[in-house]
């Protein structure tokens, strides 16, 4: 199940407005170009930001996400009808041969169940046409990325259209093994409302990563660097044979 800032429409609508910066998305559409993709399968495409770049460019774009408010507002977005929109996870997808499945920002790493994992990249297989592509991006674990999740390091503020002035942080809420739960604060100035939504992520090694996807039927084409998180990231481009 997706976490309440996801299926929340008070929360959802403040994804964007709350994170206006989707530089991270650029190494992907650059991707999409290298590859040649005209038609893609943007699984967790949340309030689609991505999806709708892609049909700006003359993409099919297929989005999909468990979290319907999240795609509602991408609906609602202009350009929305260009893009076929899907409120469920990976296993309720139709028949599709795509070029190119993608996870941006932390989509793989909310999948913390592993057989829920394991699902989800064989439902890609199911996407892709032979010698198409899945890429997505994870955090490397030696990073130790949690650390910086503090209520100093991630506090803003900003005055939202219709809302107002919204302050939001992160808190840390537990790190065992390989998940990491952290707490998101959202308090509005309007009427004091003080909402929460808690999040958890797996945090894969390489290794791991590269077994998995070899158990699902892909080949590790490559693994990369993300460009502006350089170090951090494992940016995984796997191909169905």
């Amino acid at each position: 199940m997706a976490d309440e800032c996801f299926t929340d429409p008070r929360l959802a609508a403040l994804y964007d407005p709350l994170d206006p910066d989707r530089s991270d998305l650029l190494p992907y559409l650059a991707l999409v170009d290298e590859l040649g993709a005209r038609s893609v399968l943007d699984l967790g495409c949340g309030t689609g930001v991505f999806a709708l770049l892609l049909a700006e460019r003359g993409i099919e774009v297929t989005g999909a996400d468990p979290a319907a408010a999240s795609v509602a507002v991408a609906r609602a977005k202009p350009g929305g009808d260009r893009v076929r929109w899907i409120s469920g996870d990976a296993t309720a997808l139709p028949p599709l041969q795509v070029d190119l499945v993608t996870m941006t920002a932390n989509v793989a790493q909310a999948i913390t169940d592993p057989t829920g994992w394991l699902d989800t990249l064989r439902a890609a297989h199911a996407a892709l046409r032979p010698g198409g592509h899945l890429v997505f991006e994870t955090r490397d674990p030696s990073r130790r990325a949690w650390e910086e999740w503090t209520r100093d390091a991630t506090h803003q503020v900003a005055d939202l259209p219709e809302v107002g002035r919204v302050e939001a942080w992160l808190d840390l809420v537990d790190v065992t093994g390989p998940l990491v739960t952290f707490r998101s604060h959202y308090v509005f100035a309007s009427d004091g409302r003080h909402l929460t939504s808690d999040s958890t992520l797996r945090f894969r090694e390489r290794a791991e990563l590269a077994a998995d996807l070899h158990a699902a039927g892909f080949d590790v084409r490559e693994v990369r660097d993300a460009p502006d998180r350089p170090g951090r990231e494992f940016v995984f481009l796997a191909r169905r044979p």
